[in-house]
């Protein structure tokens, strides 16, 4: 019997980026409306200072700091106004010694005036002067020019993915659109004569598709864009068939089940058959996920990736590859992990990597990793597990009471 040959997950990665390279990204302009949860292509530098002008943060009275010294409920500061300044309007007035202005919350402060007194703190003496019971500091309840954000200085790098406080940060700058990077688009086909779709009858034996409907969820979670998914049996004109529709239109054509050396497992057949140069890796030194395919169509530019067939290694497999690409390839920062106390023992696996599922529990000081064991086939392994640690490849295991990071998913 053939064996596979395994490549560990570091030289699966590198020939994986090597078979595209930075090239292989679309690049596209959007309007800044349609840009949440893409990738920025490209560094955005500020255009103005933000704010452009002193403005209040409260609504009160723009004044000199020094005239307030001293000023108290039993001995009030008196000073004259000389302008009532309107709220999206230019401040006309130069504030001096013993002068003040009207300011709403946001409008912008006179020339002169080093703070604002907050109105709850000032009281109408008559017409022309107020009465101020509280003093204040220099640059008290002031947003300086260029406080938030200064002009020429880096707003958002290359790789930052869009939120919709970036999309407000942008649109103060007035930026109306952006350039990012295109989503993978992929189709996903999962094969077995025993999967059927869920919602149809199933008969003793079958049991319900899980891997397209949760890999084209993870897909999206991510932000690919799904264009076709299919369930296919375990026939090799067929199989062939749809992954050939499939490269026609996907950046990456994603199989799960029949990666490894069964009876019925052909899709490094169908890979090699339908791309050059076809499969560069079949077996990978992870676990779950050793019987995975890597493969590439030069012509199409299309990669073609076989998961294992178990949902839980196929998930984990997309997660430490395709995922991965993406982000390696427009520079998109990962998440950050979380520091745990691990619960129990946990053995290695040699010759392998191994992913380690675990539930977080909150303790007095962070966090606890309790471990979640269970077969790759088993769905709750997954639902039980809030991410994973990684025990590396000649590592023997870890202890009870060690420090570990989790990559939440």
């Amino acid at each position: 019997m053939e064996l596979l040959r395994v490549d560990t997950l570091e030289e699966a990665r590198e020939k994986l980026y090597r078979a595209v390279g930075e090239e292989w990204m679309k690049i596209r302009e959007v309007p800044l409306e349609e840009a949440l949860d893409k990738i920025l292509a490209e560094d955005c530098f500020s255009v103005l200072d933000i704010p452009d002008f002193r403005r209040s943060m409260v609504d009160g009275y723009a004044v000199k700091a020094k005239d307030t010294m001293g000023a108290g409920e039993n001995l009030p500061v008196f000073l004259k106004v000389i302008e009532d300044v309107a709220i999206g309007t230019e401040a006309c007035s130069k504030i001096v010694p013993g002068t003040c202005a009207y300011v709403p919350t946001g409008g912008m402060i006179p020339e002169g005036a080093d703070s604002c007194v907050m109105v709850e703190y000032c009281e109408a003496f008559d017409e022309t002067q107020i009465a101020v019971y509280g003093a204040v500091s220099p640059g008290r309840n002031i947003v300086e020019q260029g406080e938030d954000c200064k002009k020429g200085s880096l707003l958002f790098a290359r790789g930052t993915r869009i939120r919709p406080q970036e999309i407000g940060a942008l649109a103060a700058e007035g930026f109306t659109s952006v350039k990012v990077f295109d989503a993978f688009r992929i189709s996903i086909i999962s094969t077995g004569d025993e999967l059927t779709e869920p919602g149809t009858d199933r008969e003793r034996g079958q049991i319900y598709d899980i891997n397209t409907s949760a890999l084209t969820a993870l897909a999206r979670k991510h932000g690919f864009v799904v264009c076709s998914r299919r369930t296919v049996k375990d026939e090799y004109d067929t199989l062939k068939r749809t992954v050939q529709e499939a490269m026609c239109t996907s950046d990456m054509v994603v199989i799960s089940g029949g990666s490894s050396k069964g009876k019925k497992d052909m899709t490094a057949q169908v890979i090699d058959e339908l791309a050059a140069p076809g499969v560069f890796t079949h077996g990978l030194a992870l676990k779950p996920g050793k019987p995975t395919i890597l493969g590439v169509d030069e012509q199409s530019r299309t990669l073609l990736i076989g998961l294992p067939g178990h949902p839980v290694a196929a998930m984990a497999v997309f997660e430490m590859l395709p995922v991965w690409l993406y982000q390696k390839l427009t520079g998109e920062s990962k998440r950050p992990a979380i520091p745990a106390i691990l619960q129990g023992n946990v053995p290695g696996t040699p010759g392998r990597k191994m992913l380690l599922f675990v539930e977080l529990l909150p303790a007095q000081e962070g966090y606890l990793a309790k471990p979640v064991f269970g077969k790759s086939g088993l769905m709750s392994t997954m639902t039980r597990a809030d991410g994973y640690a990684v025990i590396e490849l000649n590592q023997e295991g870890l202890k009870t009471g060690e420090p570990i990071w989790v990559q939440v998913f």
